[in-house]
């Protein structure tokens, strides 16, 4: 669903992108902007999608562009299948 609501929107999106500490879920560049998305399914502990962005430094290799890099991490309960954290930091 997220892959659908950006790329309709003509936005530059990567799905699955490879790193040399893991796989990113989904990066987004628009606006002059970088969202990285890390999506995980009944996180334990909760805050686990950023804080695997962080420790696995996936905006890195966004860091040369120049532009500001922001992390999204996403967590569902497979349940409800509703969304129930969602946590937003600039990349440092």
């Amino acid at each position: 669903m997220f892959y659908a609501l950006f790329a309709s929107q003509d936005m530059t999106v990567t799905v699955e992108e490879s790193t040399s500490r893991g796989r990113l879920d989904m990066a987004v560049v628009f606006n002059g902007n970088v969202h990285l998305f890390e999506f995980k399914v009944d996180a334990k502990p909760a805050g686990a999608a950023l804080t695997q962005l962080r420790e696995r430094d996936y905006a890195g290799k966004y860091r040369a562009t120049g532009m500001p890099v922001h992390l999204i991490g996403v967590e569902f309960d497979s349940q409800t299948r509703s969304v129930v954290g969602f946590e937003v930091a600039d990349a440092p």
